[in-house]
């Protein structure tokens, strides 16, 4: 694309990379709340195809506005994984959701890492050079797979029957005043994100003319929004809370912010350092040589060791979900693989040491030890980062259906949204500090998410039970 257009910049593409996670944020939470209402087939059916109007117009856009544009509004196909976070919950019991959960959120991060391939390599080998069609038959294919799935699908097993209150949407009734506060404070950092992106976009010159003159104006309507829905959680729960909550209608809100923090700090971390890793090896490795003298880190090896970390998903993810089922403790799993994520990421930042400062101005990093070794070792740091990484993110998702099964998706919704603020977060925050210290402010995000799941994070009731 670059090549194509003159006035396209690897900055403005950077931009993008920013908006294809931007729109998923307030997508999943009204797509969680859609889905408990209306049920999770028709939902995804209606999105999927909804979803070819943004692709196409990105595929065959011709102007930087256009794609920012498009690419904003196919962000909200993100919302898709939360739909069917609902729809694994609907037909597994919680004896087996932790399983059924990793399961399916492997094969979505696979199938993703396959199109990352198969899109460029469509387009190269099969069209002649043509990235157009090669993005626009992925969305076609996108919505026949949605009328595909409206026709064959079933939102319940068989003689399941969902109660009227298994049916309802809108914001989470909460259980105290002390859950509502926490309700609101979590719903800042939502729209937070939302104004980075804005800021983001703020930045952005195309030949010689700023994208967008103010971000102000954005960042006030962004204010005003979130005072609407505040206004509209305490429509809901304040003349609940005064009338006095039933005691099975309870949950602890603590639970969904924990699991909040722990999607922000894997599935955001993952986001985030895919985007730098193929790059990080290049740079580090790059005075590693064979004894002709060829490099032994060239970009093609660069781009598998970044590849293998999502590759992991299709193991790591379900074998999360597996180990929440099997440990007898949905809690214990979880703080089990925020100390692995913790550790993975501090021990990748000790793969290089700081070297010399740059013509740039920039510090170089070099390898801790310019060896064949030391390579094979960092591959397998960043291998063991992996699997604690997605592991947590399969045992989220084990434990959200058991914290309140008939409101499965709005708290899906919710912890789904927090891994895009935590991609938006930490990618903005990369733009100011070098590769070693992005890793370990990756780590002190686990580490943080680590000690407030210790303390706000509970055993859900029945969350190992046989039957619905």
């Amino acid at each position: 694309m670059i090549e194509q257009f003159d006035w396209l910049s690897k900055s403005n593409v950077k931009a993008l990379l920013v908006t294809n996670v931007a729109l998923t944020i307030p997508a999943r939470i009204i797509v969680g709340g859609l889905i408990d209402k209306y049920g999770p087939r028709r939902i995804f059916a209606g999105l999927m195809v909804i979803m070819l109007i943004p692709g196409l117009t990105f595929a065959f856009g011709d102007n930087l506005t256009q794609l920012v544009l498009s690419r904003l509004a196919l962000g909200a196909v993100g919302a898709g994984f939360v739909i069917g976070i609902k729809m694994t919950a609907n037909w597994f019991t919680p004896k087996y959701i932790g399983r059924a959960e990793g399961f399916y959120a492997g094969w979505g991060n696979f199938g993703s890492a396959a199109a990352a391939a198969m899109v460029p390599f469509v387009a190269v080998n099969l069209l002649g050079g043509d990235w157009r069609w090669s993005l626009a038959i992925t969305s076609i294919v996108c919505a026949v797979y949605g009328v595909i799935y409206f026709m064959i699908v079933k939102d319940y097993p068989e003689g399941y029957e969902p109660s009227a209150k298994d049916k309802k949407g809108g914001p989470m009734p909460v259980s105290s005043y002390f859950d509502l506060g926490q309700y609101l404070v979590w719903e800042l950092p939502l729209y937070g994100a939302l104004g980075l992106v804005a800021y983001v976009l703020h930045k952005q010159v195309i030949l010689d003319v700023p994208m967008l003159t103010t971000v102000v104006v954005i960042w006030i309507a962004l204010f005003v929004v979130y005072l609407a829905d505040v206004l509209r959680i305490l429509k809901t729960n304040l003349p609940r809370l005064k009338a006095g909550v039933p005691e099975k209608e309870k949950f602890p809100f603590g639970s969904v912010g924990a699991l909040n923090s722990t999607y922000f700090a894997n599935f955001g971390a993952e986001l985030a350092i895919v985007s730098m890793l193929p790059m990080f090896f290049y740079e580090v490795f790059s005075e590693l040589l064979y004894e002709d003298g060829s490099q032994v880190m060239t970009l093609t090896l660069a781009g598998a060791v970044a590849g293998s970390f999502a590759f992991m998903n299709l193991v790591a993810r379900p074998l999360g979900g597996l180990l929440s089922d099997k440990m007898g403790s949905r809690k214990k799993t979880m703080l089990l693989y925020m100390l692995g994520i913790t550790i993975g990421f501090f021990l990748m930042a000790t793969i290089a040491k700081y070297g010399p400062m740059g013509g740039d101005g920039e510090v170089t990093l070099l390898p801790r030890f310019n060896t064949m070794f030391w390579l094979v070792i960092s591959v397998i740091i960043t291998m063991f980062a992996s699997f604690f990484v997605q592991g947590a993110e399969g045992a989220t998702f084990a434990m959200i259906p058991s914290i309140k099964k008939e409101m499965t998706g709005r708290i899906a919704g919710m912890a789904g949204a927090f891994g895009n603020v935590g991609a938006v977060t930490y990618l903005f925050l990369y733009n100011f500090m070098d590769d070693k210290t992005f890793l370990y402010m990756l780590s002190g995000g686990a580490l943080i998410s680590l000690i407030y799941c210790f303390f706000m994070l509970k055993e859900p009731k029945d969350a190992f039970a046989d039957e619905f």
